[in-house]
């Protein structure tokens, strides 16, 4: 499980009960320690422990600065004072919750103590204004389901904002001549999006496997690994050279600094190596570090975003559109030759031969069926949108690789979406539901959001606690 860092800013105004600020400062600071949200108080700030002063803010900034906070929280605990909690988010840079409990019904005489939702509207225009964008957490009481849901969605757009912006990818080779499919354009990532390419040519990974299986003691527990959660139908020195290659490409992630990483994984690498890289990639995915095929960096990113917004730690797997399904309308099979993780299989993964290559080295299994996610990073001509939807698993024909049948509400108007663009046959998917997560996240990013189908209006309703 990912920790993602609030910063904790209660709010309040003047003219409402600062003891009622007070009382709600508290009891929302104690349903997150019941809920485990990891936060950072202000109460060494002021005696309240709420936001209203200037020269109170300068102190927070300073403080969430060095806590290094991940999302910034502005529970409303009255009326609030908006333009201090604007200049607070412009300043930290941060993804931005705001929310405020629900107010009680008006005493006998009229009086009202609070009146937050008014507060809301007041700082959502500010914030507006500084152009700081924001989430917004419904008006409710502690204990409706919809906090938690809405708490947990936050730290989850939290942290595929900061995988997003610290994004390292290995690039182990250039592109395959014949994909000009997956060119990138790497000043231009590195420009908009702070997105990091280390670039090393194929003989430095063939040294370092060299090196891996002459040290032996990674590669042995590698083995011993491969054997214990595969059906191994190749070589004993095919094996080796397997785990070999797991062990390097995973030194040089760490040795650059490197949290994804795209392979030109064919055809020189066999000549070096006489393996498909397929299965060596999945190990590096099921230990939590994607590895893409074909050196398709737009997919490397994608699978750090979409591992992000799980936030529990469930893998991804990076997959072709490759062809309808014979019986079923709206079917599509998603497959590649090998990559995927372990763990994402329903059966134990054979060690074998990948379809259209002569050489060994990927995996063989069906993906688990269910409801997934499916999202592709892409751009071209200096625009960059995230492909976004749902599908579900589906029996079908027996394939090699690594393979999952699917199910799409309308394949034609899919199909018209990838073809026409900016995507590839190439996406990502994972058996969680991180739609509306990835959703929020691209207002913080700087990426357009693209559904395949018509869904928008649903997931606004799910974000708005609906």
């Amino acid at each position: 499980m990912t920790e993602i860092k609030l910063g904790f800013a209660p709010t309040r105004r003047s003219i409402f009960s600062a003891p009622d600020a007070i009382k709600y400062r508290g009891l929302t600071k104690k349903r997150l320690e019941e809920l485990g949200i990891s936060f950072v108080d202000i109460d060494d700030i002021n005696e309240e422990g709420l936001l209203y002063d200037e020269n109170d803010r300068l102190k927070i900034v300073e403080k969430f600065k060095k806590e290094k906070i991940d999302g910034l929280f502005l529970p409303h605990c009255n009326f609030g004072t908006e333009y201090e909690c604007a200049r607070l988010a412009k300043d930290l840079n941060v993804p931005v919750l705001l929310w405020g409990p629900l107010d009680e019904r008006p005493d006998e005489n009229g009086v009202r103590l609070r009146d937050t939702q008014c507060g809301l509207f007041a700082t959502g225009k500010v914030l507006r204004r500084f152009r700081v964008p924001f989430t917004y957490l419904t008006n409710c009481r502690l204990s409706d389901p919809v906090f938690e849901r809405g708490i947990r969605d936050f730290l989850a757009v939290c942290n595929v904002v900061k995988t997003f912006r610290n994004i390292r990818i290995l690039q182990i080779g250039p592109r395959p001549f014949d994909f000009w499919s997956t060119m990138c354009n790497e000043g231009e990532l590195l420009e908009r999006f702070n997105v990091q390419l280390a670039p090393v040519p194929l003989p430095e990974l063939t040294a370092e496997v060299a090196k891996a299986k002459a040290e032996k003691t990674e590669v042995e527990k590698t083995i011993a690994y491969i054997r214990s959660h595969m059906k191994v139908e190749i070589k004993d020195n095919e094996v080796e050279n397997v785990a070999g290659l797991y062990v390097a490409m995973r030194r040089l992630i760490e040795k650059y600094h490197c949290n994804a990483g795209a392979i030109q994984c064919w055809n020189a690498l066999q000549s070096e190596l006489g393996i498909m890289p397929c299965a060596a990639n999945a190990l590096l995915n099921e230990a939590g570090i994607p590895m893409v095929c074909e050196t398709d960096i737009h997919g490397a990113i994608t699978a750090l975003m979409v591992e992000a917004a799980s936030l529990d730690g469930t893998r991804s797997f990076f997959a072709d559109w490759t062809i309808r399904h014979p019986d079923i309308e709206n079917g599509e099979l998603l497959q590649h030759c090998g990559p995927w993780p372990i763990s994402v299989a329903k059966e134990t993964p054979k060690l074998t031969y990948p379809l259209a290559f002569d050489h060994p080295g990927s995996l063989t299994a069906e993906a688990k069926h269910g409801d997934i996610t499916l999202a592709r990073f892409d751009g071209d001509n200096g625009e960059y949108s995230l492909l976004l939807g749902n599908a579900k698993g589906v029996d079908g024909p027996t394939c090699m690789g690594t393979y999952l049948w699917i199910e799409v509400e309308n394949i034609k108007r899919l199909e018209a979406k990838i073809v026409e663009g900016p995507y590839i046959h190439h996406c990502v998917g994972i058996h969680k539901d991180v739609v509306p997560v990835l959703y929020e996240a691209c207002k913080y990013i700087g990426v357009k959001p693209d559904f395949y189908d018509p869904i928008e209006e649903n997931v606004k309703a799910y974000l708005r606690g609906e």
